[in-house]
Order: structure tokens, then sequence, then C-alpha cells
């Protein structure tokens, strides 16, 4: 039974780390597009 515990350690992990990279990611879009919006706004 140890390898269902292990499997399912290792799915939440990679979960885990795909979400955490989105989040990344879309704070980083989010960013941008903040910037673009100055950007456009100053010009």
């Amino acid at each position: 039974m140890w390898y269902f515990a292990w499997i399912l350690g290792v799915t939440m992990a990679v979960l885990l780390a795909s979400m955490s990279a989105m989040m990344c990611d879309a704070k980083e879009c989010a960013l941008d597009d903040a910037r673009q919006q100055d950007d456009k706004g100053a010009a």
C-alpha cells in the first residue's frame, strides 16, 4: 500500500509545481500589461 501514498505524493508535488509556475507566469503577465497601460497613458 506504500505505492499509493508514494504516487499520491508525487502527483501532488507535480500539481503544486505546475500551479506555482502558472501563478508566477500570470503575475509576470499582469505586470507587463500594467506597464503597457502606463506607457499608453503617458504617451
